[in-house]
């Protein structure tokens, strides 16, 4: 059932004397039958011995000619084929490791991957944790980590492998034999999906990932390293340099001789199979965007700390992202927006972009009218901010809140005090200019958090409202970036020209609103 072929018989009973499972047999066997993998350890054991019992004419399988490490005995032709079929299993059973519970000793391949780790009692504790965490998903995906040594033990077993086929005169590369992963997803999907009662898709934005490790056998690849010693170079956020990466490389690297000269054909069974270093659940991120207005003149952005003190009680992203957390069930967001205003700036018109990445969240489906309600709430809950056009957005789309970051503009209208009494006609100059070329070096007020540079920036059109001797409004349209503030007092010199050097006299700001941010997106719903 196996599709095994003559030239297999000792090829398996070689993979079997070396200590593999039944599986990784299958797997250097290249045999590509999912449901065969299915089957349990101990039908799989029974199949392989009366694949090696075929021939009738021999009373036993020929034993590989180098001393093995573990004997099949095969069945006794005298007795009866019911007995001998029973007495011929067990001696295999034995024969493979098998202890009196019933259970296989460790392969030596795969460190039990394809044993007790893949069977449905392992999926249903995985499956517990999945149910314990809480998320609410319609399909999952489903990934393992699997030790570096792995790969090494593999390498030999494929060694010897080859020199068996080479010697009957056959030809296997390595990317014939199936990988671990492979088979261990043929065994593992099913039963995850019966038991959650969802399909595993490899699409899904749900995963599910278990982290094995064999901490018996982790010196298995240190050998690697003084062969291929530029395979291992420490890098950061990286524990060990022994990652699969490396490992791999090496493998591609050394030579056989070189190889078997350090790591040998015949392994030892290890003491036990591998342990589940951690099991985690995560939902790829979801982003909400949508439009804000500031109204207040003591609210910042974002939160507001210096030196692990907080200066202000709120802030816009908490304000705005606090209910959404509740809702989508998440410890943490990322607050973007297009640009930002200072504490003391409010944010009127049209209001202005912003996204937020909700990360993990334990619940992602909700209709429109969900986030509508949302909006609402959080619209009735201050009067210091009012969002608009709250939507769920991909990240893609996140891309054109950032478009055309220099040739955007902005409006904005300003409160100017001026240290000479001025006449109406003493500011109407100012309309008159188009496309006012400014030089601004860093701001002095923001140099501790952005490099020193002269950015150059354009103020398409000024106009003026005339409030008093010492006062007027000024509306101004600007590319974006352009520092408002710094026009108008001029920063020590810092922007050229500004306001005080083309009216010839001191001028400063009083209050800063922002009109509008020149940016269509996200796009606008019905109200």
């Amino acid at each position: 059932m196996f599709q095994l072929k003559e030239k297999d018989r000792t090829l398996v009973q070689v993979l079997l004397s070396s200590g593999c499972c039944p599986r990784c047999v299958l797997r250097f066997c290249c045999v590509g039958i999912q449901p065969a993998y299915r089957l349990p350890c101990k039908e799989l054991i029974t199949e392989l011995h009366n694949f090696l019992n075929e021939d009738k004419g021999k009373s036993e399988a020929e034993e590989y000619n180098q001393p093995p490490c573990k004997k099949i005995r095969l069945q006794d032709s005298k007795k009866s084929d019911e007995d001998s079929d029973q007495h011929a299993a067990a001696k295999l059973l034995a024969s493979e490791g098998a202890l009196s519970d019933g259970r296989f000793q460790t392969c030596t391949v795969c460190l039990g991957i394809l044993q007790d780790l893949c069977e449905k009692d392992f999926v249903k504790k995985v499956c517990g944790e999945v149910d314990s965490a809480g998320h609410h998903f319609s399909s999952l995906v489903f990934s393992v980590s699997l030790p570096p040594q792995l790969l090494v033990r593999e390498h030999a077993t494929w060694l010897l492998v080859k020199q068996e086929v080479g010697r009957q005169g056959s030809f296997l590369t390595k990317d014939d034999i199936l990988q671990l992963k492979e088979v261990y997803k043929w065994i593992t999907h099913p039963l995850l999906s019966e038991e959650l009662g969802v399909p595993v898709d490899g699409k899904s934005l749900f995963e599910v990932s278990v982290v094995f490790a064999h901490p018996e056998t982790n010196g298995d690849c240190h050998f690697l390293a003084t062969i291929c010693r530029d395979c291992f170079r420490p890098t950061k956020n990286k524990q060990s340099v022994f990652t699969r990466m490396a490992v791999v490389k090496a493998l591609e690297k050394i030579k056989d001789d070189d190889f078997l000269q350090q790591f040998p054909y015949q392994l030892e069974p290890p003491k036990g199979s591998c342990v589940v270093q951690e099991i985690q659940c995560t939902h790829h991120s979801v982003y909400v965007a949508g439009r804000y207005n500031k109204f207040s003149r003591t609210l910042p952005q974002t939160p507001w700390v210096i030196d692990g003190e907080r200066k202000m009680e709120s802030s816009v992203e908490e304000l705005i992202g606090e209910p959404l957390k509740k809702m989508f069930k998440v410890d943490n967001l990322n607050f973007s927006s297009s640009g930002r205003e200072d504490v003391d700036v409010r944010a009127l018109g049209n209001g202005r972009p912003f996204a937020i990445e909700l990360l993990n969240p334990h619940r992602t489906s909700f209709l429109q009218r969900d986030l509508k309600e949302l909006q609402q709430k959080i619209n009735n809950s201050t009067d210091k901010i009012q969002v608009r056009d709250l939507q769920i957005v991909t990240r893609e789309a996140i891309g054109h809140m950032k478009e055309g970051e220099e040739e955007k503009t902005k409006s904005y209208s300003a409160l100017i005090w001026t240290e000479k009494a001025i006449g109406r006609n003493d500011i109407d100059f100012l309309q008159e200019l188009k496309d006012l070329k400014l030089y601004q070096k860093t701001p002095l007020r923001v140099l501790h958090r952005r490099p020193l540079a002269v950015r150059t920036r354009v103020i398409h059109n000024m106009k003026v409202e005339y409030v008093d001797q010492h006062h007027f409004r000024l509306y101004l349209k600007t590319q974006a970036g352009t520092y408002v503030k710094e026009f108008v007092h001029g920063d020590f010199g810092r922007t050229k020209p500004n306001l005080g050097t083309l009216m010839n006299m001191t001028t400063d700001i009083l209050e800063l609103d922002v009109e509008s941010v020149d940016v269509d997106w996200p796009p606008k719903l019905d109200e």
